[in-house]
């Protein structure tokens, strides 16, 4: 194998314009302390951390990151961002935060806002991670809930945006005054890239020095992106086409891709043509062409795919030419090949699990980090990353060493495309770009967004497991946002392996909270893992206080698992809204039963000591009951205006607040003192009511007023898809308007279309009768009744309830029972269901197919009422895992029922 050229690939460190080693200059001031400089400062807290290493102790804290020591203390900026568990968090809320002080007067309502704005932010595009929500949403969140000064938490932090927009709560135009913020991950990049954004000094002139490297390495390496373009002019190529190469099952011959399909038609490409004889195949049916290359690495040969070049676009005197390779193409590729690599790069091994084996990484041999990239682009990358010392240089190398230059950038007519978002997807055409030219791309961005946070330093980074922050101390924490992981959608760990190789430290994913079937990581395990981060940040939320979930899925079952998560840690739903992106805009569309296909903004609080404290003294009594509604209701907001009409807050409807209400005592395991008919009842007796709402006394002033001021209320958009669902469709008709079974029946079986294929069919009529009252023609006409007819009736407008005009009008049809009334219906309801519920725990199939869905849920309630947490767990068995994990209820039952008889699935 041959050298480098003599000077190529050799640059020293560039020093001819002040590289900012020294940071800030004169006295920095930092926990307290003052130095005599920003680097001084670093020097003293690297030191200190140098020796914190060595503690044994210390690497035991869940989430330590896979390194050596000396790549942890390179990539640390201490005491702001540490490469591992932060030892100053401690310290840190010493000195910024505030003590808890239950007499302090706090109250706030939820706040939903759109959380789609400020994507075009500077700071937001500057980096290509997996997920981030924009700052300026996070911004509005912040300054709803909290004060300046006030300390924000996030432990599921990635890119730092909850970090970047504490700090701009302090723009004069935007926000108020600075928060502090703890920003917490177990990623080691994701860490790293929050803990550079947030950095602390004016970053400029280390950018400035970044631009003169990469001026001056694509001088030297010039040689390595030229073309030839008519006799002795040379071109500079901006991007190279690979094809792949496939092998005909007909005459053995090469059929290379992109020349055997149709680039225009994106589905011809299923189907190749064979030039040598003619005959065409699916590709998916086709070998592919495989060759024996000398790694690069291990000197050893190695079996890969056949890729060859087939496009190359130049550029000359600021046009731009296309081109098929020719001789002098191929023999600057094979130099390429023969050349040494003088300098480091990452050859970590793949992790074989999930993305590896779902992208089809071993169907083409890619087994480690450096076959990622061409020869061409590895030397390049890896010549840049050895000059970069600062990092935020090293940050600019992350945006693109992942996505812009690897294998994975595809070519589509229209030029290169980023690679298939959240995979490790080689396609069958890639773009080999020039690493120059985007790497001086990516500095203009972070040039843009350093703009905005050049003067911040107001974050502590710390990269750990979120279960345990031992360092935060209870109730210090003044609000909590936090965009968690989503289950399944994404596995973090193996997406960011190749920029963790690059850092030379890799995230330790023993307590990555994610759904992994190659990784033995069940919905159950990624639960209890939810449950265990929500755990610890109800530990260092002050009471009162909030915490918002940004949250993205398509999946119910995982929806269910986080609000599962968050009720076992404590925490109060106490507003669920969707964020539909398309229209741009917040929508309560939770409370629709189906699949959850947007993403969920969850706003949660933990109650107040004083809740807590007369709870443990009134706990499994009436008045503990009345109580907990009485300190909810103060939760939830009064009056939600959605364009011109006010919007239904599901959360003050009857049913949702007996679920809120049946949720916080089981959690804390204290025995629920009254039935849902009585809770009605009493509900009604205790809370004034408007539109199907329940309020405060001195809430519902302040809805009448703010309703006047609109003409209509929306109602909750309602879909039939079970027994529970049905009721609450039939509640809603029929509070509207009383009905007669032979008026409501065709609208029922239009709604049904839907119904779960586990839940047992039932009657309309069975339905009526066991949830609502019909008149029968006998005694005064009802209420309800009456008021629907007067109403909307001028024939029938200031009858008396006996009239017999009236009273024929009336008859037959159905109606919603007032609390009292529908007590005793509740009761004859639930002997029915329970009995149905004794049929299944006496069966002998080892699953129900169909069942009764609602005998289930009144099952397990009395079960758990009568601590037989055997029948709970023995019944959950009979049912599909699905239904089991998609119902809340259920799933509340038998997570409590499991816990209190120590069992482990």
């Amino acid at each position: 194998m041959g050298k480098l050229p003599e000077g190529q690939g050799q640059l020293p460190l560039i020093n001819d314009v002040d590289d900012g080693s020294e940071g800030e200059k004169g006295p920095v001031e930092c926990l307290g302390m003052t130095f005599e400089n920003d680097e001084a400062r670093r020097e003293y807290f690297l030191d200190k951390l140098r020796e914190k290493l060595k503690d044994p102790e210390f690497r035991k804290i869940e989430g330590f990151p896979i390194g050596e020591d000396e790549d942890i203390l390179a990539l640390s900026d201490p005491p702001y961002y540490t490469a591992c568990p932060n030892p100053w968090i401690g310290e840190f809320v010493k000195i910024y935060g505030k003590k808890y002080d239950p007499n302090e007067p706090y109250h706030r309502e939820p706040f939903a806002a759109d959380v789609s704005e400020g994507k075009n932010d500077p700071v937001y595009n500057a980096h290509t991670y997996h997920t981030k929500v924009p700052p300026k949403a996070i911004l509005k969140y912040i300054l709803h809930y909290t004060e300046p000064g006030d300390l924000v938490f996030d432990g599921f932090c990635g890119t730092g945006m909850t970090g970047i927009a504490a700090q701009l709560c302090g723009n004069s135009i935007l926000g108020s005054g600075i928060r502090k913020s703890i920003l917490c991950d177990l990623s080691t990049i994701a860490t790293f890239i929050s803990g550079t954004l947030n950095k602390g000094i004016d970053q400029s002139i280390r950018l400035k020095n970044m631009i003169n490297i990469i001026e001056r390495l694509e001088q030297q390496l010039s040689w390595l992106y030229e073309t030839k373009h008519k006799e002795k002019t040379i071109g500079k190529i901006n991007y190279i086409v690979w094809s792949e190469v496939f092998i005909c099952s007909n005459c053995s011959s090469e059929i290379v891709f992109y020349e055997a399909s149709n680039h225009k038609d994106k589905d011809s490409n299923d189907f190749l043509t064979c030039k040598s004889c003619y005959a065409t195949h699916e590709k998916r049916k086709l070998e592919r062409a495989y060759e024996t290359i000398i790694d690069y690495f291990s000197n050893n040969p190695i079996k890969q795919t056949k890729q060859v070049p087939v496009l190359i676009n130049y550029s000359i005197g600021g046009k731009r030419f296309e081109k098929q390779p020719d001789n002098f193409d191929l023999t600057l590729i094979k130099k390429i090949n023969d050349t040494n690599l003088h300098q480091w790069f990452p050859s970590n091994e793949i992790p074989k699990i999930e993305r590896y084996y779902k992208d089809g990484l071993h169907l083409i041999n890619i087994t480690h980090t450096h076959q990622f990239y061409t020869k061409r682009n590895l030397l390049c990358a890896s010549t840049l990353y050895e000059k970069l010392k600062f990092n935020v240089q090293k940050l600019i190398f992350t945006s693109f060493c992942e996505r812009h230059i690897v294998k994975r950038n595809r070519w589509l007519p229209t030029g290169p495309t980023r690679p298939l978002n959240n995979t490790l997807y080689f396609p069958p055409l890639y773009v080999e770009v020039n690493v120059f030219e985007i790497a001086k791309r990516k500095l203009k961005d972070y040039l843009k967004a350093y703009e905005i946070v050049k003067n911040f330093k107001d974050s502590i980074v710390t990269c750990q497991s979120s279960t345990a922050i031992p360092s935060i101390p209870d109730s210090s924490i003044d609000y909590i946002f936090t965009d968690p992981p989503f289950g399944w959608n994404l596995i973090y760990s193996e997406l960011s392996f190749l920029w963790e190789s690059w850092l030379k430290l890799i995230t330790n994913n023993k307590n990555e909270a994610i759904v992994n079937l190659q990784a033995h990581k069940t919905l159950d395990d990624y639960r209890k893992l939810m449950a265990r981060c929500f755990s610890e940040n109800f530990r260092v939320l002050k009471p009162g206080r909030w915490m918002t979930v940004e949250f993205h899925n398509s999946s119910n079952i995982v929806w269910q698992s986080i609000q599962e998560a968050l009720m076992i840690a404590g925490f109060v739903i106490a507003d669920v809204r969707t964020l539909d992106k398309k229209q741009g805009s917040i929508n309560q569309d939770y409370y629709r039963a189906g699949a959850v296909k947007q993403d969920l903004v969850i706003s949660v609080y933990k109650p107040n000591s004083g809740v807590e404290e007369r709870f443990k003294l009134e706990a499994g009594t009436e008045e503990g009951v009345w109580d907990f509604i009485r300190t909810h209701l103060k939760q939830l907001p009064v009056f939600v205006l959605k364009g011109e009409r006010a919007e239904i807050i599901a959360e003050r409807q009857n049913y949702l607040l007996f679920d809120r209400m049946i949720a916080f005592h089981v959690q804390r395991g204290v025995m629920v003192p009254i039935s849902a008919g009585d809770f009605y009842a009493g509900l009604a007796q205790r809370f004034p009511e408007r539109d199907g709402m329940y309020f405060l006394p001195e809430q519902v002033a302040e809805y009448d007023k703010k309703r006047m001021s609109v003409k209509e209320v929306l109602q909750l958009e309602l879909f039939v898809l079970d027994e529970a669902s049905a009721i609450q469709w039939l509640k809603q008709q029929l509070t509207k308007r009383p009905q007669t079974f032979q008026e409501l029946h065709p609208q029922f079986i239009k709604e049904i279309g839907g119904w779960q294929k586990h839940e047992k069919p039932l009657e309309l009529s069975e339905m009526l009768e066991q949830n609502f009252l019909r008149y029968d023609g006998k005694g005064e006409v009802p209420s309800q009744i009456h008021s629907y007819l007067s109403t909307n009736f001028k024939d029938l407008r200031n009858l008396s309830k006996s009239d017999p005009s009236l009273l024929a009008r009336a008859k037959d049809r159905w109606y919603v029972p007032d609390p009292n009334k529908a007590g005793d219906l509740e009761k004859l309801r639930e002997r029915s269901l329970l009995k149905e519920f004794a049929e299944y725990r006496e069966s002998k199939q080892s699953r129900l197919k169909v069942f009764r869905l609602e005998a289930v849920r009144a099952g397990f309630k009395k079960a758990w009422q009568d601590k037989d947490y055997t029948t709970i767990i023995e019944v959950a068995k009979k049912i599909p895992e699905n239904v089991l994990q998609e119902d809340p209820k259920l799933l509340m039952w038998y997570d409590q029922a499991l816990t209190r008889t120590g069992m482990e699935e």
